[in-house]
C-alpha cells in the first residue's frame, strides 16, 4: 500500500505540474521554451526560499522528474559546492550535480535522431 500512496503523490505533483504548463501554453503566448525555462528558473527559487525541499520529500519523482527538479538539482549543487570549494562552487555545483540528467537527455536525443526522419513543417 505504500508504493501506491508514493505513485499517487508522484503523479498528483507531477501532473499539477505539467497542467501548470499546459495552462501557461493554452492562456499565453509564451513559446513552450519559454515556459520550460521558466519552470527551471521555479524550481531554483522555490529551492532558494525553501520551498521546493519539502515537496521533493513529500512527492519524490513527482518533484525531481519534471524541469523544476533540474532546477532543484542545480541549486543544491550550488549550495554544496560552495560550502566545498567556497566561490568557485557558484561556478562548477550546477553542472556537477545536473550532469547525469544532462547526459541523459542529449543521449535520448541522439537515439532519437538515429531513429526518426525529420521533416518540415508545412
Amino acid at each position: 500500500m505504500d508504493i501506491f500512496i508514493s505513485l499517487l503523490k508522484a503523479f498528483a505533483l507531477g501532473g499539477a505540474i505539467c497542467l501548470i504548463g499546459q495552462i501557461l501554453i493554452d492562456m499565453t503566448k509564451l513559446t513552450p521554451g519559454r515556459i520550460l525555462v521558466m519552470f527551471v528558473v521555479a524550481g531554483v527559487v522555490l529551492t532558494a526560499i525553501g520551498l521546493y525541499e519539502p515537496l521533493e520529500k513529500w512527492a519524490e519523482a513527482g518533484a525531481t522528474v519534471p524541469l523544476t527538479g533540474f532546477g532543484y538539482a542545480m541549486a543544491k549543487g550550488i549550495e554544496k559546492a560552495i560550502e566545498e570549494q567556497g566561490a568557485m562552487g557558484i561556478l562548477t555545483g550546477a553542472l556537477t550535480a545536473s550532469s547525469g540528467g544532462v547526459t541523459a537527455a542529449v543521449l535520448c536525443g541522439l537515439i532519437a535522431s538515429f531513429v526518426t526522419k525529420p521533416k518540415e513543417k508545412e
